[in-house]
């Protein structure tokens, strides 16, 4: 994901980012929970994995490259397996990794390999000349190689990349009341360097950068100094990043220009927010102002990238929000599952920025989200008074049915629950989503998502269409749904479907041949009865409660993708009403002559009453499924010329669909005729 920190599954510090053919490889150290033995409040690293990616969004686990049991010369229990750095000359791929050596401190290893995943093969030996930790190769423009370690320390590489030059200059270092050679340049000297570690050096339009970790106060920020030359002498400029704001002790870095852009890696430790001693990679943009100093970086959990509208956003890792917006872990046991944002107030809002909606359809959005009480919110474009994608409004305690004992009320206030609803607006291409509460009790949302819905239905673009291979009529002209609550599909009996479907409820009901985009004035009496529990709980039968409903409905003219015409779709996709609905539908048939001796077969969900030129053809009552031929009718004729197939379906708390074709004597689908839609 487009989001820090960046690797999900696993802790990832150090991070060392290279580009190699065209890819980002990211090769971080791997923090993990102490083994038995092991100091327990100490950094605690056994094998480095690589990581790659192409849009700084996914990224690929090449597995382990190096472990501390497959390298000759380290300690296989020394579990300090620090930061390293991969670079890539004459055709080879140089590992350089830090670890625990046998009887002595830390070594600077190198391991070989053919690509940039591995497999990588240790030398047996560290490099001779260097005791310390965190390497870093610099390829410079001047055609050599320069290793950095430690608290800035610097030595030329020979050819062989594992060697340093035979002329490094060395000094005598004092640590307490010890003396001891140290081999290279200290191209630290005289700058900032209390604790200072990680160095990571890098060319940019005629400059050398020394970036590097050390502590200012009492944690680590990061800081950088210029040169014209790899070795020095260097000038301090100032900060890249500052503390962080959690107390984190350590930060290590990598800068790299990828595609045009710079980008900083680091670390902090979002995923163990307890224990700074497992942390995980992040990436932010960096800038440079026109004289060449360095921007500061902020730390986000937004992190780099565009996200697809059709991927899961974590609204947590914002690029912007209220003053009252919090973040909290969603499991403080199990952290990798992230953290929620939480809107207390009426208000409240937050955004995230550079989503893609170009890939959306059909589609409509998906919401992880909990609260107290029964609440509102939006999902907005680019601010929090931006058009409105979309409202959800959140029903945690339901109110009961009219009589209904408490008991039988769901509590789902403070759970998690995944929503959908329908789309109002979908922005162009790359946008920014905001979401807004507008309830009184505040929100805690954990993740969008969009959805495209599968192609249902297409507009009509041809003149006719025929019968599918099995005879299935899929050209019709659909109404949008007629709001006729039924409390259950079990009260279709025939005697009240030929009642309701006698009534008229828009003029030309029964001979309107409809045209693509007329709208209809729907005009009738709905009657609605609260649903109750029976006599057994000491309840009477609630009144019917009519009203007079004016409805402004269109047609629409549609080829069917499925065989069964699937209505619930339809209404969904206009925004309408899917449960409690009539929706009524008609075709054009054009047959060249006379087709004697048909029958109507139609499955339904769920009731469903069929027309053929003005006559009943067929009626299917009762609560009944989709199923096709489910009925026939008696023998029918399509005469020549036009004929119009009308049919109205019914349905209560259910799905909606239907299928239609007709069949000859022998059972075999009819096919010689066209379908039109005017």
């Amino acid at each position: 994901m487009a989001q820090n920190p960046i690797i999900r599954d696993q802790f990832t510090a150090d991070p060392t980012a290279r580009v190699f053919n065209g890819k980002v490889y990211l090769y971080p150290s791997h923090d993990i929970f102490p083994p038995e033995g092991q100091r327990q409040d100490w950094f605690c690293m056994e094998d480095y994995h690589v990581f790659s990616s192409e849009n700084l969004t996914d990224w690929t686990d090449h597995g382990v490259i190096v472990t501390q049991n497959k390298v000759p010369w380290v300690r296989p229990n020394s579990y300090s397996m620090w930061a390293p750095d991969c670079v890539y000359r004459n055709g080879k791929y140089y590992f350089y990794f830090p670890a625990g050596a046998e009887g002595r401190g830390f070594g600077v290893g190198v391991a070989v390999a053919d690509r940039p995943e591995g497999p990588f093969i240790p030398e047996p030996e560290p490099i001779k000349g260097i005791n310390g930790i965190d390497p870093c190769v610099l390829l410079a423009s001047d055609g050599n190689a320069y290793i950095f370690w430690g608290a800035g320390r610097c030595a030329k590489l020979k050819d062989n990349m594992k060697e340093i030059a035979d002329d490094t200059p060395s000094e005598t270092v004092k640590w307490g009341e010890r003396e001891f050679e140290m081999k290279g340049v200290n191209c630290l000297k005289d700058l900032p360097n209390r604790q200072a570690e990680g160095p990571f050096a890098f060319e940019y339009n005629g400059n050398y950068y020394l970036t590097y970790p050390y502590v200012r106060e009492n944690t680590e920020v990061l800081g950088y100094a210029m040169s014209k030359n790899p070795m020095g002498p260097y000038e301090y400029k100032g900060l890249i990043m500052a503390e962080h704001d959690n107390g984190c002790w350590t930060n290590h870095h990598s800068i790299i220009n990828y595609k045009g852009q710079w980008y900083l890696f680091y670390h902090r430790n979002w995923f163990s927010p307890r224990d700074d001693k497992r942390r995980s990679a992040c990436i932010e943009k960096l800038f440079f102002n026109p004289d060449g100093t360095i921007q500061e970086v902020k730390p986000t959990m937004r992190g780099v990238g565009i996200n697809k509208a059709t991927e899961k956003i974590e609204i947590d890792r914002y690029s912007g929000a209220s003053s009252d917006v919090m973040t909290e872990l969603i499991d403080t046991v199990n952290t990798f599952r992230g953290y929620e944002a939480i809107l207390p107030n009426k208000g409240s809002w937050i955004r995230y920025n550079d989503i893609d909606f170009s890939c959306l359809t059909d589609a409509y959005i998906l919401i992880s989200a909990k609260a107290a009480e029964n609440t509102i919110f939006y999902v907005r474009e680019k601010s929090a008074n931006g058009k409105i994608l979309a409202k959800i409004d959140m029903t945690v305690k339901p109110e009961s049915p009219a009589g209904a004992p408490a008991m039988f009320r769901r509590d789902f206030s403070n759970q998690w629950l995944t929503m959908t609803a329908p789309l109002e607006f979908v922005p162009k291409g790359v946008s920014d989503l905001v979401i807004t509460s507008e309830g009184d009790a505040g929100v805690s949302v954990d993740w969008v998502q969009f959805k495209n819905r599968p192609k249902y239905f297409s507009a009509v673009t041809t003149p006719s269409a025929q019968p599918d291979d099995d005879g299935f009529i899929r050209r019709w002209l659909l109404l949008e749904p007629i709001d006729k609550p039924n409390s259950g599909n079990t009260v279709f009996t025939d005697s009240y479907l030929r009642e309701n479907f006698a009534t008229e409820y828009f003029k030309g009901q029964q001979t309107i041949v409809p045209k693509d985009g007329q709208k209809v004035n729907a005009v009738y009496q709905k009657t609605e009865v609260a649903p109750g529990f029976g006599r057994g709980f000491g309840q009477e039968p609630a009144e019917p409660k009519v009203t007079t409903v004016k409805q402004t409905l269109i047609w629409h003219a549609l080829d069917s993708e499925n065989f069964n015409v699937k209505l619930f779709r339809f209404a969904e996709k206009w925004g309408q009403q899917v449960y409690g609905v009539l929706f009524w539908a008609v075709t054009i048939i054009d047959c060249e002559e006379d087709i004697e001796n048909v029958r109507l077969a139609v499955g339904s969900n769920s009731a469903s009453m069929w027309w053929l030129n003005g006559e009943e053809a067929l009626l299917l009552s009762g609560d009944r499924r989709m199923v096709k031929d489910d009925a026939m009718s008696p023998r029918l004729t399509l005469k020549k010329g036009r004929n119009i197939l009308r049919g109205a379906i019914i349905n209560g708390p259910g799905m909606s669909d239907f299928c239609v074709r007709f069949l000859d004597e022998k059972g075999n689908p009819v096919t010689n005729y066209s379908i039109k839609a005017q």
